[in-house]
């Protein structure tokens, strides 16, 4: 790997840190003489299985340049930062060989918008591409598909990523038009809608045929800025409520809004990210996605915004003493969900 490579990829990994849809944990160690072994924290992140194994995953952007302004975030056209891209060779060779030493088991990578959608997009398709059918890796890819994307690349990306995501960054419409005026709602859930109907697509296919190709196979997530405007927690579950009733939506991320670009008077005035609230909406996630939890059972009109002194349940419990005792040894599943009715 020289030194240009080097120099691009800490840039790139950087510039990628701010997208929350796998856990960022990275850590740096150099290799010292008389000890084994050595750890680059030149993106390589981590996330966690379902049976709660760690995984280390190159987590990098394809370039940081970008053709939109968005008020949020590092990598906007109008920032004086250090802007790098990687060629497609280059990317799959470093894929390739962090795999070869060890360092990572799966690769996450998105992009900032260059010239088109489309021409960014078949920059990342031509990577997978490469990675699966001249380099035969086997491993874990994560996309971030391109909003405003032909559907023809999309459907082309989903035959060699297990996972395919779109950023909805805001709850509504006017909220997005606020921070990211070149971007629409239209331009993010058409390619949900594409992504959709690839999974479902070949689902259908693999039943008749085994040999029918996957598409996507570990579904698609997203995800939403918390704290960069004045939507509430209720704004931001019930839309996570809404994807989540789409067959295809995995997981929606909530990312503490970092303030990055303090020179816009567009964003809040925080000092740090919101992480208390961050965490709450997590929880809440978590009560909706695996406790048939309703949504305005954990926020409505009265409570439009989680306690940020008590977690969620807790806060539905102090809410309804009506559902209680309940003999945790005894209650089950279902007589629990009929306390909450």
């Amino acid at each position: 790997m020289n030194e240009a490579t080097i120099e691009k990829l800490k840039i790139l990994a950087e510039s990628a840190k701010y997208d929350v849809s796998c856990t960022s944990s990275g850590s740096s160690c150099a290799g010292k003489k008389g000890l084994v072994g050595s750890a680059s924290g030149w993106g390589i992140c981590h996330s966690f299985s379902e049976d709660g194994r760690c995984i280390a995953l190159l987590k990098i952007m394809l370039t940081n340049y970008c053709i939109y302004d968005c008020a949020y975030c590092i990598n906007r056209r109008s920032n004086d930062i250090p802007r790098a891209t990687l060629t497609v060779s280059e990317l799959v060779s470093l894929t390739i060989e962090f795999y070869k030493r060890n360092y990572i088991e799966e690769l996450f990578v998105s992009s900032g918008v260059v010239r088109s959608a489309d021409y960014t997009m078949e920059r990342l398709v031509r990577i997978v591409k490469d990675l699966r059918l001249v380099h035969r890796y086997n491993g874990y890819i994560h996309m971030k598909s391109i909003p405003g994307a032909s559907p023809e690349l999309i459907h082309e990306a989903g035959l060699y990523v297990d996972r395919l995501s779109v950023n909805i960054e805001t709850p509504n419409e006017p909220s997005l038009q606020m921070l990211a005026p070149e971007k629409d709602f239209q331009s993010i859930f058409t390619p949900m809608r594409h992504i959709q109907q690839g999974i479902l697509q070949s689902i259908e296919e693999r039943k008749k045929f085994r040999t029918a190709p996957r598409f996507a196979p570990t579904g698609q997530s997203t995800q939403m800025i918390v704290g960069a405007t004045a939507d509430t927690d209720k704004d931001i579950l019930s839309l996570s409520s809404a994807l989540y009733r789409r067959p295809t939506m995995r997981r929606v991320y909530y990312s503490g809004f970092i303030p990055v670009n303090g020179y816009d008077n567009r964003l809040p005035a925080l000092k740090q990210p919101p992480l208390v609230r961050e965490n709450r909406l997590y929880q809440a996630d978590w009560l909706m996605r695996f406790y048939q939890f309703r949504v305005d059972e954990i926020v409505n009109d009265a409570f439009p915004d989680l306690d940020l002194e008590v977690d969620p349940k807790l806060a539905w419990a102090l809410r309804n003493p009506q559902a209680f005792p309940v003999d945790i040894n005894r209650a089950d599943y279902e007589y629990y969900y009929g306390c909450r009715e």
